[in-house]
């Protein structure tokens, strides 16, 4: 498994910058990013995705990445060498967050996408972290770069997600599920959940991060990962 391509899926707002600590970490290894911001639903993402992607590939996705992951899974279980969910959840969203999405695509649609970030940004990282001045500045530089169309995008894909739930038992390769202590936007029971759906799955609960541990706790992350892919 030490030379199996690698493809990471970002999750809503973020890039490759998301993963760059883990990037660096597996250097020589074939890494791709799935491209996340160019469709509106979860199937045309993961078909592009297949598209691109090696014939089989390890596949990491990070909270919408996860739910593109999850699609993939439905579609195409049999190129997935190993899966990696981090920070995600299988259920589909409570009304009051499908009200909030469509309050931030108004927002984005309006002209006001700056004001996104700054009200997000305490929900994406542990309690400890919001006064994080360099980390703040990555995840605004990862907003500033996907934009308010492609977040808008973003959000009708993840609106309209299914239930994975019911999906999960058929997983059968190598998974890992991880998720920051203190994530407050897909909290650890919803790791938990998936990871007793999921027969043999490992579950990785990362001290000190809440919703992104890949850059609140890159080494710790990067060391999850090494292990996943041996």
């Amino acid at each position: 498994m030490s030379d199996t391509p690698l493809v990471l899926v970002p999750g809503l707002l973020c890039t490759r910058a998301l993963f760059q600590p883990q990037i660096e970490a597996v250097a020589g290894r074939a890494v791709m990013i799935a491209d996340h911001q160019t469709d509106t639903t979860l199937d045309a993402i993961a078909d592009r995705l297949l598209e691109m992607a090696p014939e089989r590939f390890a596949l990491a996705g990070l909270s919408m990445g996860g739910y593109v992951a999850m699609a993939v899974m439905r579609k195409a279980p049999q190129r997935v060498t190993r899966l990696m969910l981090l920070d995600t959840t299988a259920r589909p969203d409570a009304p009051e967050q499908t009200q909030n999405r469509r309050r931030q695509m108004a927002l984005a649609q309006d002209g006001r996408f700056d004001q996104i970030l700054p009200a997000l940004y305490p929900l994406f990282v542990h309690e400890r972290r919001e006064d994080d001045t360099a980390l703040k500045a990555v995840c605004t530089r990862m907003a500033e770069e996907t934009g308010p169309h492609a977040f808008v995008r973003q959000q009708e894909a993840i609106l309209a997600r299914p239930d994975a739930r019911p999906h999960l038992p058929a997983i059968a390769c190598p998974t890992t599920v991880v998720v920051g202590e203190g994530d407050r936007l897909t909290p650890p029971d919803r790791a938990h959940e998936m990871h007793e759906l999921i027969a043999e799955s490992r579950l990785e609960i990362v001290s000190d991060a809440g919703h992104l541990p890949t850059l609140e706790m890159p080494d710790t992350v990067t060391a999850i990962m090494r292990n996943w892919l041996r």
